[in-house]
């Protein structure tokens, strides 16, 4: 009988219990967004792969492609790594973050917008991989077809 009145018994709630665990893209800071995209952006610009500075800098290219997309923060003594194997001080992956503006006659940052966004996902990194397969006279041809397109989507709308 004891057993079934504490079976019935309202339990309190253990402090301790781990919740749902939080949606990552939601829940990442921006800032650790941007530093995110940031590395995507130079790595692309440096002309490395995600495979290519993983193994410079001893991860596994799952664990970048975390860092990239703010699925995992990255820490100080990692950004250093990929700053140094990238060839680029740890500041850069800073900048165009809000509140962090350039002062006393350093060079502006660059612009983010969605066109290196676009160049940063996986669906960029597919079609720039894609074209640098075609031969460079398909490639040209499939480059004016891509803006024909987009011309005529312009005056659909």
């Amino acid at each position: 009988m004891e057993y079934r009145q504490a079976l019935l018994k309202p339990q309190r709630p253990n402090p301790f219990r781990m919740g749902p665990k939080p949606n990552a893209e939601s829940d990442a800071h921006p800032a650790d967004q941007h530093v995110g995209r940031q590395i995507a952006t130079v790595r692309l610009q440096s002309d490395v792969s995600q495979a290519q500075l993983a193994r410079s800098i001893g991860i596994s290219f799952q664990q970048l492609q975390k860092y990239e997309n703010a699925k995992n923060r990255v820490s100080a003594s990692m950004l250093y790594e990929i700053a140094t194997s990238l060839g680029v001080p740890v500041s850069r992956f800073f900048e165009g973050l809000p509140g962090n503006d350039v002062t006393g006659g350093e060079t502006c940052p660059l612009p983010v917008d969605e066109r290196i966004d676009f160049i940063a996902s996986a669906e960029g990194r597919r079609l720039i991989e894609g074209l640098m397969q075609l031969h460079p006279r398909v490639r040209n041809r499939v480059s004016g077809l891509i803006a024909a397109l987009g011309e005529e989507m312009a005056s659909l709308e």
